[in-house]
């Protein structure tokens, strides 16, 4: 079969690779018709590359047709179109069983210290092949794969597999109060989605970005936007955003950005030396030591009212990354965050996606759709924000 696979930063191909096989009775072999570019790819692309191996195969939104099942899988059978979780769980850990399935202990990478393996996500989580391919072997298929109806595109039930769950669960995180309001920093496809859940939900959203394609999407959606491009300084987003809210700032924000922030030299530097070093010694270092671009979550801190709750879904890599305790403390603030419990919100989630009405504009989130042939070109679009690109989605078959 044709697949993403990954040489090394900002080198990915299309390649033909061996075709997945049922190797456990409880998995499945799933036909791919569309699997999207994350924005968390874009750290393998860039940064995390000492936990690759060259010629992984990336990816981790999928959806598509089963072809095959394990003789353990039944909720599922061969030409059901189903959408994949892009963390791996059983269902049935002590994890499992307290709805935490981004912890699963099952598949948990012990080895590196980290919760549930993930499709495509490096040694770090797994090193499980992704889903950025022709077909792909679906590990815990017993529980995994939730299935969808037939009829809509793709794209009404894709974004079930990480983005939707994903931002469900930071606003939820975020606890804003009824009659409240959250502050978005961020509006990729994530960013995006939180505002639109948070104004779903009845709550006032603000979402900041400087990417004026991004900010024109949000607005679309009835989202009021700080635009944080030049000249404005991250000091004239707090204070813009203060002045929305009688000087106080909003009850919650939710971190969107993670370690792609802008305006953090040092950790600019971090990365970029990270990613040229030869893995054996990269990789030790960005296991201890505070690599990240923290300018985001800064800007929360100084943006979330006294008694606030910041809610991180954005990610982050480093082990010993510096914050500012003092003034978290000082206002009170809670700190949420983590990898996303998919299956959890699927029950709130499947009736909207399903939805004609479209609640969540899931039709208007994609700005690219192209042949997984096209995927290295996609990966630099979205890395380098060229052409308008928000969301990213290859078709490997149709």
């Amino acid at each position: 079969m044709k697949a993403l696979t990954w040489h090394g930063r900002r080198d990915v191909r299309v390649e033909s690779v061996p075709d997945p096989a049922i190797k456990e009775p409880t998995d499945a072999v799933v036909r791919l018709t569309s699997t999207a570019i994350c924005g968390s790819d874009l750290h393998l692309y860039e940064v995390l590359g000492p936990f690759m191996t060259e010629g992984d195969i990336m990816g981790h939104e999928p959806l598509g047709i089963v072809e095959e099942v394990g003789a353990e899988v039944d909720h599922i059978r061969p030409g059901d179109r189903v959408v994949i979780p892009f963390n791996i769980a059983c269902g049935h850990c002590a994890m499992c069983g307290m709805r935490l399935y981004a912890q699963c202990e099952t598949t948990q990478v012990r080895e590196y210290g980290t919760g549930a393996a993930l499709y495509g996500y490096s040694k770090l989580y797994g090193h499980v092949p992704g889903a950025q391919a022709e077909y792909l072997r679906v590990p815990q298929a017993q529980f995994g794969p939730v299935k969808v109806p037939e009829g809509p595109p793709d794209e009404r039930f894709l974004y079930l597999s990480d983005v939707l769950p994903t931002a469900w669960q930071a606003v939820q995180y975020a606890d804003i109060p009824e009659g409240g309001g959250v502050t978005v920093l961020g509006l990729g496809p994530i960013g995006q989605m939180c505002a639109r859940i948070a104004r779903h939900l009845g709550r006032r959203a603000i979402g900041v970005d400087l990417v004026p394609e991004r900010l024109d999407m949000a607005r679309r959606h009835g989202v009021e936007v700080v635009d944080a491009g030049p000249p404005h300084t991250a000091h004239d987003v707090v204070e813009m955003v203060r002045d929305k809210t009688h000087g106080r700032g909003t009850d919650s924000v939710i971190d969107a950005v993670g370690m792609e922030a802008h305006g953090s030299p040092v950790a600019k530097m971090a990365h970029t030396l990270t990613g040229w070093m030869p893995d054996r010694a990269a990789a030790p270092l960005m296991s201890r030591m505070g690599v990240d671009r923290l300018a985001a979550l800064h800007e929360a801190i100084e943006i979330v009212r006294r008694g606030g709750t910041i809610s991180v879904i954005g990610v982050y890599g480093g082990m010993a990354d510096p914050l500012p305790m003092l003034q978290m403390f000082d206002k009170g603030v809670t700190v949420t965050m983590g990898q996303a419990h998919v299956k959890r919100w699927i029950d709130d989630l499947l009736p909207l996606a399903a939805d004609d009405a479209d609640p969540l504009g899931v039709m208007d989130l994609a700005t690219h759709h192209l042949p997984l042939e096209q995927g290295p070109q996609g990966y630099e679009i979205f890395q380098k924000k060229q052409d308008g690109a928000v969301k990213v989605v290859l078709h490997p078959s149709s």
